[in-house]
């Protein structure tokens, strides 16, 4: 309240009266002895008591109306008051029983291997870097945080010890983290507190005991230590002008720096600003600016927008990154965003193997949850996630996909480097090796109606086939060629399971990642429409494949030579081997190859079916004639001499039989030819 007072006098131009400012008994031998070990981390301790205490006193209601105001809660007297001089003060106080306390107080660190219990009942393993309060029995505090257990002021309590010390901010945060306590006066005495108002805010503690609880103030007084010295920060007075662009004068700084309580001494052109001791986060010269610019106004700082520099556009990267959510959303995906966190429960949920790359996961240092501690290696985990939780809520069908990165745990131990020095290059080297594998991923989802019903025809689920489409769609995009295989891998179906192939320019083959209907234990575990499929690929190595410079379709002005075949295949076959086949045995004329209709039933034996491919052939010098067989073996001398004639769609046949191995023919006959 002491700081909301001096800010509401400084907006309304109000005069203020600081409540610290109040004439304090002078420091004594006669007070409760008390010793300092550690002047760094308490550079002021001061002691006061108060006997004839009556604990049955009851809280005055405005104060403890003034307490739950703040968000508190009244507890007794005792324990009110020195919350309410916190409140007033911005000081934190904490009273001990002074007839549990034996011997005087002494402030020093802990040693490695004691205990504490705190005020909340919590056996805690002290550290060596904590400041602790002690007295003849041991340890009876923890100091700027929290008392201990042993000197409770409680029921019984009719003789009060006042302590009001100051305490370093530093180790007040690192004590409070290490211990995980947050207590009010941690949280003032971590960010800094007055150092100079301890005996003030003793002896208002004193009086309001006195007054309120029938107490005696004994005579004695015991302040240890003196407050640290006042910074001292030069400022050039033009500095605010510059900064804000507003026309701000060396009286109008001066005066404004006062007014926040700072001394300004020196020339007008470098002002020695001495930062008043309840504003330690005035600690550099543009600190300063911001005091004198937000009571000039924030309104009055001229909106001008910089000169932006010439830009050198996008990169490939985000080009295609780009290009990848375009050509998504052009197939009606909708892109989501998870958190990059995964637990064992989340990837139990996929059934994951525990021998899989995906289980070795990152673990992070502080995570958000504790029920998602690592780095996610798969970006199923949240975009399945975002998929129930859509149709959970009453949508028909979902289609998303999100792209993001993964982290592989490394192999490799990170060295522990010292800051006294820079990294070799060596050692620079081990610390990126040591570094998680983090590519970026693609995933795709897609479950629940696919095409709506309407007066067209009914409607459509979606189902592996669509998922796998959209991953040819996007590759074609791209410009790089993928083939589908089949593979097993969880969370897919076991028989609807593509491991997606890309295949480069040199004939390489490298594994993207699967695609596939999810399988049915998973579906059901997660809540999602029944037969669910999901993609997911490795993004960078599909990017790094794409060509710099991608050639135009080629249009030609002739007509289109069609021919569709029906082969008859085990059922063992993949579809995709028989169009590679056929594809490799085309020739150059072929425009596209396309597999229409699977066929099982009447007509095609046990263990067999039957694969529809439309093939459609161009030119782009002339119109193709009709394909006919060559003629049957004849001897060379006996072949009448003619002119070479145009080529033509070739024979489907013919096709086959260039495409197949003699291992293949034997798996494949014509079934119909039109």
């Amino acid at each position: 309240m002491r700081g909301v007072a001096r800010e509401a006098a400084l907006a309304f131009d109000a005069p203020y009266t600081d409540p610290v400012d109040r004439p304090v008994p002078a420091a004594d031998a006669q007070g409760h002895p008390v010793v300092v070990d550690d002047a760094a981390g308490c550079p002021v301790f001061v002691a006061r008591t108060v006997s004839g205490f009556d604990p049955t006193a009851p809280t005055p209601d405005w104060m403890a109306r003034r307490i739950q105001l703040a968000g508190m809660r009244p507890i007794s007297l005792a324990v009110d008051v020195t919350n309410y001089v916190m409140l007033e003060t911005g000081r934190p106080i904490h009273g001990y029983d002074a007839d549990k306390v034996s011997g005087a107080l002494r402030v020093r660190r802990a040693t490695a291997g004691e205990r504490l219990t705190t005020l909340d009942g919590t056996d805690r393993a002290l550290s060596p870097e904590d400041l602790v309060v002690t007295d003849d029995s041991g340890i009876i505090g923890l100091g700027g945080v929290m008392g201990g257990e042993t000197t409770e002021m409680s029921s019984t309590t009719t003789r009060v010890l006042v302590e009001a010390a100051h305490w370093d901010a530093v180790a007040m945060f690192r004590t409070g983290r290490r211990h995980k306590i947050t207590s009010e006066a941690g949280k003032r005495n971590e960010r800094g507190v007055d150092p100079t108002i301890c005996e003030a805010a003793a002896d208002r503690v004193v009086e309001l005991l006195v007054a309120h609880g029938g107490g005696t103030a004994e005579p004695g007084v015991t302040v240890v230590g003196t407050p640290p010295a006042p910074t001292t920060v030069t400022v050039a007075a033009d500095l605010p002008a510059r900064v804000s662009g507003i026309d701000i004068d060396a009286a109008t700084t001066r005066r404004h720096l006062a007014a926040v309580g700072c001394r300004v001494d020196g020339e007008d052109a470098a002002l020695e600003v001495v930062v008043p001791p309840w504003r330690p986060d005035l600690t550099d010269p543009f600190d300063m600016v911001e005091e004198v610019v937000r009571i000039v106004g924030y309104g009055a700082v001229p909106s001008v927008l910089p000169t932006p520099t010439a830009g050198r556009g996008l990169t490939r990267e985000q080009r295609l990154r780009r290009r990848v959510g375009r050509t998504l959303a052009g197939a009606g995906l909708v892109e989501v965003v998870s958190f990059p966190f995964t637990g064992e429960a989340a990837l139990d949920a996929l059934e994951v193997p525990a021998d899989d790359e995906r289980r070795r996961t990152v673990r992070l240092a502080n995570p958000l949850s504790t029920e998602e501690p690592s780095y996610t290696t798969t970006l199923l985990t949240g975009t399945l996630a975002a998929a129930a939780r859509n149709t959970g809520r009453g949508l028909p069908g979902v289609a998303l996909f999100e792209t993001g990165t993964v982290a592989f745990a490394s192999d490799v131990a990170a060295p522990l480097l010292g800051v006294d020095r820079r990294p070799t290059d060596d050692e620079l080297a081990a610390l990126l090796d040591a570094l998680p594998r983090q590519p970026l991923h693609l995933a795709v989802v897609l479950g629940g109606q696919r095409e709506n019903p309407g007066w067209w025809g009914a409607g459509r689920d979606a189902d592996w086939v669509d998922v796998v489409g959209v991953v040819r769609d996007l590759a074609g995009e791209l410009g790089v060629e993928v083939q589908v295989e089949n593979d097993q891998l969880a969370p897919w179906h076991p028989g609807r399971c593509a491991k997606v192939v890309l295949v480069g320019a040199d004939g390489a083959r490298t594994t993207l990642g699967h695609a596939g209907e999810l399988h049915p234990r998973v579906v059901a575990r997660l809540g999602l429409p029944s037969r669910t499929s999901a993609a997911e690929l490795d993004l960078d190595l599909m990017l790094a494949a794409v060509p710099d410079a991608v050639r135009g379709p080629v249009f030609s002005t002739y007509p289109v030579a069609k021919e569709d075949v029906a082969l008859l295949v085990d059922a063992a076959v993949p579809a995709g081997d028989v169009e590679a086949a056929l594809r490799d045995g085309a020739g150059d004329l072929l425009e596209s190859l396309r597999l229409f209709d699977v066929y099982t039933g009447t007509g095609v034996p046990e263990g067999k079916k039957s694969l529809a491919f439309a093939l459609r052939f161009r030119a782009l010098d002339r119109t193709l004639g009709e394909g006919r067989r060559p003629p049957r073996a004849m001897p060379p001398s006996a072949a009448p001499p003619s002119a070479p004639e145009p080529r033509s769609a070739p024979d489907p046949s013919m096709v086959m039989q260039a495409a197949l191995s003699p291992v293949d023919r034997g798996k494949c006959r014509f079934d119909h030819q039109r």
